[in-house]
């Protein structure tokens, strides 16, 4: 169910957007680009927790990061320039997987005024990629306001029979896990947060070894243009 607060986040972003960017289509494609943009840089984040590297915001698209991207000391100017810099290289960064480049590809900002943009990230900064049931209700909304969700087959499965379907499979840290259709990754986080809940102990301290949570990390990269899963939902 769409909760409040992600109705209001996206609401808020269609009506910072409205004054440069009238058409719903084209809100859309911006909302859905900076969400992205954010997650990847969450992603890697995530993956330093666990003790791996960062893979999409390195080398020469360090500086494009989401961190630097919001730090207070940029510049409205600074800011539209980094973004707009960053969301059509991406298609170039060697990096991210192809079905990443294919969305980046043409984007492009189609205004300039920093203030609606540092407003407009200001409101996607909410977003949290962990936060997987909000992020399914914020991209179904999306689809919604399109009025396309049935003609594009954009569907997602409930949280509750998610976390069923998890509990029954039982998914163990050395094992391969594959969502075919995978969307928003719901099953892939359930999967992933449900091995970290059973190797945690009584006193809820992991008891992954350095070499599990290594190759959580090492495998959770292993995504090509289709989303293939070991022991990390990215």
């Amino acid at each position: 169910m769409l909760d409040t607060a992600t109705k209001r986040r996206i609401d808020t972003a269609r009506d910072i957007l409205v004054g440069k960017v009238p058409d719903p289509k084209s809100q859309v494609e911006q909302i859905t680009i900076a969400l992205i943009y954010k997650f990847m840089d969450d992603m890697d984040a995530e993956s330093e927790e666990l003790g791996g590297k960062r893979k999409f915001f390195t080398g020469d698209y360090a500086r494009y990061g989401w961190a630097k991207l919001m730090a207070p000391s940029l510049g409205g100017h600074e800011m539209l320039g980094l973004y707009g810099e960053g969301i059509t290289k991406m298609p170039e960064n060697p990096g991210i997987p192809a079905l990443f480049r294919d969305i980046f590809k043409n984007a492009y900002l189609p205004y300039r005024d920093p203030e609606t943009l540092k407003a407009f990230l200001k409101i996607i900064d909410e977003f949290s990629y962990d936060h997987s049931e909000r992020l399914g209700d914020a991209f179904e909304y999306l689809l919604s306001v399109l009025g396309s969700q049935g003609d594009a087959g954009q569907f997602r499965t409930p949280r509750h029979i998610i976390d069923f379907m998890v509990e029954v499979l039982t998914p163990q840290k050395h094992e391969t896990i594959l969502d075919p259709a995978c969307g928003t990754a719901g099953f892939l986080i359930s999967a992933y947060k449900h091995i970290l809940r059973t190797n945690t102990d009584a006193k809820g301290n992991t008891t992954l070894t350095p070499d599990d949570k290594g190759r959580l990390a090492k495998t959770s990269r292993a995504t090509t243009s289709r989303p293939t899963w070991c022991g990390s939902p990215w």
